[in-house]
């Protein structure tokens, strides 16, 4: 297994395969299970179907590192038009925002106004902007940007940030999030990284993702646990139960088309879950990275290229 997830990881940086891919009729077909369409409309319409199964939605327009300030600013375009849609349709929705689709690698500062210009975008419309984490060599830099803005006391409740169990830093990291009251979305980790900064055993991992779970369960403030493991989801409802912390406290959430039948059950149970649901041209490296994090999705979309 950790040889096909290296093997996926480093797929998704292949520019050749890539280009294919995203402009064949066959991709298209590879990428509907884990991606909600093409365009704004297809991802509102499964956003819609989405809340009328009572699972909230997490919007994220696909698209990492821009080349210029047009692309960013076009990038974060979107995003509002989003923004504005949640609110007119009544959408039980929020976005999510990778920094570096907004600028961050070519300039810090960049990144940093246009996501204030969303964040407060999104409090106008009563909305939240979730930051999404990326790489390690960008992880110091997200949580500064986020903490200045959620700093900010009009965007305390429109902002929050994700933080990747497989770091080391993360205990550290979450502390001090949880001393500033911002608001976190728990995730294993879907980034190939060295061993000098991740832990490289699923073991170490999973451990450290219940030890962070647990933090955050405790401390005052709604957070999101993203995991599609049934032994990390079982942990968590465990200790909640033990600690008598009320399902309403927290949300799992999960992606779109993975554990279709996970996320019906935890509703049936009366917990709360978001359904993470991409959309975009730009599919290829988010595809890649879900089969890294899940091999086994590859015969699964075998089959289903083979019933059509």
């Amino acid at each position: 297994m950790p040889v096909l997830r290296s093997a996926f990881i480093a797929l998704s940086r292949n520019r050749q395969l890539r280009g294919f891919c995203e402009h064949s009729s066959i991709g298209g077909k590879l990428s509907s299970r884990f991606i909600a369409g093409m365009e704004i409309e297809d991802a509102l319409r499964v956003a819609e179907a989405v809340n009328r199964q009572g699972m909230s939605v997490t919007l994220d327009s696909l698209g990492e590192s821009v080349t210029s300030e047009t692309e960013a600013h076009r990038a974060a375009d979107v995003y509002h038009q989003l923004l504005d849609l949640i609110a007119t349709r009544k959408l039980n929705s929020h976005i999510s925002v990778k920094l570096t689709q907004m600028g961050l690698t070519l300039d810090p500062a960049l990144a940093e106004s246009i996501a204030l210009s969303l964040a407060q975008h999104a409090h106008s419309t009563g909305s939240f902007v979730r930051i999404d984490m990326e790489d390690s060599s960008l992880t110091q830099v997200t949580l500064d940007i986020v903490r200045r803005l959620h700093a900010r006391t009009d965007l305390h409740d429109s902002i929050g940030i994700v933080i990747q169990a497989y770091l080391y830093r993360s205990k550290s990291d979450i502390d001090q999030l949880i001393a500033d009251g911002i608001r976190v979305r728990l995730c294993k980790g879907a980034y190939k990284e060295p061993a000098s900064v991740a832990f490289p055993r699923k073991a170490d991992v999973d451990a450290s993702y219940v030890q962070l779970s647990q933090t955050l369960l405790q401390c005052p403030l709604y957070h999101g646990l993203a995991t599609h493991d049934e032994a990390m989801i079982a942990a968590a409802k465990s200790f909640a139960r033990q600690h008598g912390i009320a399902p309403s406290h927290f949300e799992f959430q999960m992606l779109y088309g993975v554990r279709r039948d996970l996320q019906r059950k935890l509703i049936a149970e009366g917990y709360n879950v978001r359904v993470y649901v991409p959309f975009g041209r730009e599919w290829y490296p988010y595809f890649m990275r879900r089969l890294a994090e899940r091999p086994a999705n590859v015969i699964f979309i075998a089959k289903n290229l083979v019933r059509r």
